[in-house]
């Protein structure tokens, strides 16, 4: 079977880009073309906007060069840089600015966040949007794990793990980390145990709503049931009762 990277399995897993790149055109209403992708990771949404927008272009940004790498495409555009950087308020123009994946939740204070909202308002064309997510409810402060299962063409079962290990509500710092394990007739040939640990600043949509209206963004509003950690997977409100939230708003 194919040999699979934790990058490998974080996008056929975690990521669901279709499905992403579809709400993202919804919720602009009109015909976006240029999409900024903050956080990029390994830019796996913004490789799906360009074969799934007629005439789409990506700007993909993030601080790991290697990842940004990981699957280069033609019509990104990759920058290595810190979301923080005031580089970021020049990669434009672009219809769409998207922070994905709660990485909002890299920037800790506020001002670093406000910073961030005001590079994006400075990139957009009129009409553009800007859109985030996160998570919050009633298990955002809660400690616990959620494993679930996907089986793969070739025969093969991919299982990953989510853990939110640490969560303090008097600061807003949650830890949290992903592992996953590769089983193939029942015999594990893949297993990276925190293949991502992540020391968020869980950011609540009050809190979002807030800084992008004071970065100038109108039409500000929150959709929330986005379950982004199971793609295609139906999420069990009996196991975690909180809701996945996209805030976003218009220049």
């Amino acid at each position: 079977m194919q040999a699979l990277t934790a990058l490998d399995l974080y996008e056929r897993t975690v990521q669901d880009p279709a499905r992403a790149v579809d709400l993202l055109v919804s919720r602009h209403g009109g015909s976006p073309r240029i999409l900024g992708e903050d956080f990029a990771g390994s830019a796996a949404l913004s490789r799906c906007w360009v074969e799934r927008v007629p005439g789409g272009r990506a700007i993909a940004v993030d601080l790991d060069g290697a990842s940004l790498g990981h699957a280069p495409h033609p019509l990104v555009e990759a920058h290595v840089l810190d979301a923080r950087s005031p580089t970021l308020a020049r990669l434009g123009p672009c219809d769409v600015v998207h922070a994905g994946n709660f990485s909002i939740g890299e920037l800790h204070a506020r001002a670093e966040v406000l910073g961030w909202a005001r590079s994006a308002h400075a990139r957009l064309v009129h009409g553009g949007i800007v859109a985030v997510d996160t998570y919050g409810g009633e298990s955002a402060w809660r400690i616990g794990a959620l494993e679930r299962r996907r089986r793969e063409h070739d025969g093969s079962e991919i299982r990953w793990l989510w853990e939110q290990r640490a969560a303090d509500p008097l600061t807003a710092e949650v830890v949290n980390a992903l592992s996953f394990r590769v089983l193939w007739k029942d015999e594990v040939v893949i297993d990276r145990p925190d293949a991502f640990v992540y020391r968020w600043r869980l950011w609540s949509v009050p809190e979002i709503i807030d800084v992008l209206r004071e970065a100038g963004f109108a039409a500000v509003d929150a959709h929330t049931r986005l379950d982004a950690l199971a793609p295609g997977v139906p999420e069990d409100p009996a196991v975690h009762a909180g809701c996945v939230a996209l805030v976003t708003g218009r220049k």
